[in-house]
């Protein structure tokens, strides 16, 4: 099926014509397959959605719940063939363990009864005289529902149906609302059992919960931080480049060494004996490992290429002209950074749901347990997906409108006279022709993203977007652009593509940058409750989120430089710099090329910036920008 237009089409793709490389008036819907794909997928994260919603019960995960199947801290509905479940436990916001000191893990549950309580016991119990005043002075009722407690002491099963004696003195944990028992020997049983034999996805959601806000908080670190990359980058001189370059060396090896102080003071901590304890342990020697390599491989990048870090500056100062221009691309990517604030939230509000979705079984003495759904965790993988995809999704569209915006701006000969509108033009043709590119191009990003080590070439060459550009200038789809993309750009001298790579380098420092300061606050904030949670997985988390948020960003300068640079392989392409072809490429830009020739200090033909005489894409001399 044909957009609104396609029969005013220019030229079509079944014909061997050239590339004319010029913005496209007449447009037609480019991927429309692929936009119906990405529609029947987001069916499937929609009643994944629902699904989670009406199967799942988050409020078990956010705020515990008892043996007899109540939330504690909420009103229950109740449970077929289960007599004390239903109750209203509103004022009852604590989870309480009757043998907190004896756990045991039986048939994949506590053997322990499980109570919702108001107050946790501060004060050791010694007896059910002491258990029976605590209730009457702070109203909070350690034996089972079902027994008053002015009976504590005389029913004849109070033994059974209260809590074992001694009861040790206890605090509230964030973890699930839990009653800790604080003295040394018990809360290291309570603790060996209830987290060592807990499933490792809920393992994973408690640390997620347990650390939600500092999770929140490091996210706005991280929009901060990627604010002053920005301005950082709007206003770069040689000076700022190399202190730049300063502050992420340091950066990098200071959060090495702390990595590698936190693994050592692990391994000397004599009290690690919980299983959360030995697995933050193993993620710290991964992490240090993995940032020990990773900051290695960038030093010897910029020691290499040291020499062109004036360069480069001098790059990014003329990026920084194109964005002048149009002053409202900085501005693009807070509506970016909304859109995947929005989504991330109701993501992870889905997994948590996810995590929590079981029906409820009635077992002997009338407790009630949660069965995972049949199925469930093979939901999980599609979230995955979706997460990634997505997001991608959100992020190509940005580059799409940027490159738009560069494309109409660069291929205007008046350039007194800019053309008005060109970020709403952009979006208006993304939204109206070419959606399935950009899903098609997020989804073999994602596609290979998942598998990265395996795939990282052909990674490497997806992830470019100067496809989006082609296409915002062309109207081809995501394939044609990206092949017509690497045809044309495969004539450049690699001297002034190495220049492009290291100015995308120097941005990709700054994204590097602002993970690496996220990375060293969660690490502080994490590791004072290294004990009750896993945080190697929030970290991460923290640490995706907070590249994505500076890649939302930075990449605005990204996505500039490349399409500046396709722009200028297309302007030497089709003109020759005569008075019936004169170049595209502003004055400011031509100096740039001839210093970047001189650069490399090698002998250079006159004419090397002209091709031959017509607009044809014909096989061209090599431009020899050295």
């Amino acid at each position: 099926m044909q957009c609104p237009g396609a029969e005013h089409l220019v030229s079509t793709e079944r014909t061997p014509r050239q590339r004319e490389w010029r913005p496209q008036i007449y447009r037609k819907c480019t991927d429309p397959t692929w936009l119906f794909l990405f529609f029947l997928f987001w069916t499937g994260l929609m009643f994944i959605m629902g699904y989670s919603v009406v199967a799942g019960a988050t409020g078990r995960l956010l705020f515990g719940y008892d043996s007899f199947g109540n939330v504690c801290g909420k009103k229950n509905s109740p449970v077929e063939g289960a007599p004390l479940s239903g109750q209203d436990m509103t004022v009852k916001k604590h989870v309480f363990f009757m043998d907190s000191c004896n756990q045991d893990v039986k048939d994949v549950r506590l053997s322990s009864i499980v109570l919702c309580v108001s107050s946790c016991p501060e004060q050791q119990l010694d007896t059910l005289e002491e258990v029976q005043l605590f209730a009457d002075t702070s109203g909070s009722f350690l034996c089972v529902y079902s027994l008053n407690s002015f009976n504590y002491t005389q029913d004849p099963n109070a033994d059974s149906l209260c809590p074992r004696l001694p009861v040790p003195p206890s605090k509230s944990f964030p973890l699930f609302n839990r009653c800790v028992p604080q003295t040394p020997e018990c809360y290291s049983l309570f603790a060996s059992v209830l987290i060592n034999d807990t499933d490792t996805l809920h393992r994973i959601l408690s640390g997620i919960m347990s650390g939600k806000d500092t999770i929140l908080g490091l996210c706005i670190l991280a929009l901060a931080l990627s604010l002053a990359m920005m301005f950082t980058f709007r206003f770069i001189t040689t000076l700022l480049v190399h202190i730049f370059i300063a502050l992420v060396i340091l950066g990098l090896l200071f959060v090495c060494g702390v990595l590698w102080w936190l693994y050592h003071d692990y391994t000397n901590d004599l009290s690690t004996e919980l299983d959360t304890e030995r697995e933050n342990m193993k993620c710290l020697l991964g992490f240090a490992v993995v940032a020990t390599v990773i900051t290695a491989v960038l030093l010897i990048v910029i020691f290499i290429h040291r020499k062109r870090i004036k360069l480069t500056a001098e790059l990014l100062q003329i990026t920084n002209k194109v964005i002048s221009n149009s002053p409202f691309l900085l501005i693009q990517p807070l509506w970016t950074f909304a859109i995947l604030i929005f989504f991330w939230v109701a993501w992870v509000a889905v997994l948590l749901s996810l995590g929590t979705a079981g029906t409820a079984q009635v077992i002997e003495g009338g407790q009630v347990e949660y069965k995972p759904l049949l199925g469930i965790r093979y939901l999980w993988w599609y979230h995955l997906i979706g997460l990634i995809w997505t997001s991608e999704f959100i992020l190509a569209c940005q580059q799409m409108t940027v490159a738009g915006a560069v494309v109409t701006c660069y291929f205007n000969r008046n350039k007194n006279d800019p053309p008005g509108h060109p970020i709403l033009s952009s979006l208006s043709i993304l939204f109206c022709y070419h959606q399935g590119t950009v899903v098609k191009g997020s989804f073999l990003i994602t596609l290979v993203r998942i598998p990265r080590i395996i795939l990282v070439y052909i990674y490497n060459a997806l992830k470019e977007k100067n496809a989006y550009t082609t296409t915002a200038i062309n109207g081809t789809d995501f394939c044609t652009s990206a092949k017509d993309a690497h045809k044309i750009l495969s004539k450049n001298s690699s001297h002034f593509t190495s220049a492009n790579c290291f100015g995308n380098f120097i941005i990709f420092l700054g994204k590097a940058l602002v993970v690496c300061f996220t990375v060293f606050g969660g690490l502080m904030a994490f590791n004072y409750n290294r004990a009750l949670q896993v945080w190697a997985i929030p970290l991460l988390l923290a640490a995706f989120f907070a590249y994505l948020v500076a890649h939302s960003f930075l990449s605005v300068f990204e996505t500039v430089l490349d399409a500046l640079f396709l722009c200028f392989a297309i302007d030497l392409e089709t003109n020759d710099g005569s008075s019936e072809k004169p170049y595209f490429m502003d004055q400011e830009f031509m100096s740039f090329v001839k210093r970047s020739n001189k650069f490399t200090d090698a002998p250079r033909d006159k004419n090397s910036l002209r091709k031959e005489e017509g607009t044809e894409l014909s096989a061209y001399c090599e431009i020899n920008i050295h």
